[in-house]
């Protein structure tokens, strides 16, 4: 639910469908209308349709539970790589990245002198090649994966101070460089 939507409009509708459907089991044997009706008003309905088709493959074939590895986790419907990385990260305590926008933007800014400004010419990174954005991607997670520590307990807190870092302190359009912690090696930090 938390995909493209705020944590304030998500509260109002979570309890609500965790009490229609309290379990992976429940929600695979629900109607799609149901999950549909329950999730009305959240937009972006194919994360409701993917939702529904994840129960039911978990049911099938995972015994009711998540997998616990990335790979497996990135296999399901609507999971991505971030979606994998934190379930695995936060749910399981693996030892692996959880790269959000917020993450990537404080990667880009501190090992990349990524300033995420707009660019200076016409050109915008809408236009970037799929090659270039998709070797950017790549670096980034790669740079996120030697990061995150190697024992799961920390990795999880890493990964939550990382997004807490790019959303509250290293933000899209005004970041905050005097209160960050990390600007004394921030490739970008003003001042």
């Amino acid at each position: 639910m938390l995909q493209q939507t705020q944590v304030s409009r998500v509260s109002e509708y979570y309890p609500r469908f965790l009490e229609r459907f309290p379990d992976l089991e429940s929600l695979a044997r629900a109607r799609p209308r149901a999950v549909r009706e329950a999730w009305d008003g959240l937009g972006y309905y194919a994360r409701a349709r993917n939702l529904h088709e994840l129960a039911k493959r978990v049911t099938r074939r995972h015994d009711a539970t998540l997998p616990s590895e990335p790979a497996e986790l990135i296999e399901l419907p609507g999971v991505g790589p971030y979606t994998a990385g934190a379930v695995a990260s936060f749910a399981y305590e693996k030892p692996v990245p959880a790269v959000d926008t917020n993450v990537a933007r404080v990667i880009r800014r501190v090992f990349l002198g990524d300033d995420g400004q707009a660019p200076t010419r016409q050109r915008s990174i809408r236009q970037r090649s799929t090659r270039q954005r998709s070797t950017r991607q790549r670096l980034i997670l790669s740079l996120a994966t030697a990061l995150v520590p190697r024992n799961g307990k920390r990795a999880w807190k890493f990964n939550q101070a990382m997004m807490e870092l790019g959303a509250l302190v290293c933000v899209a359009r005004k970041p905050k460089c005097p209160e960050c912690p990390v600007r004394p090696v921030c490739r970008t930090g003003k001042g």
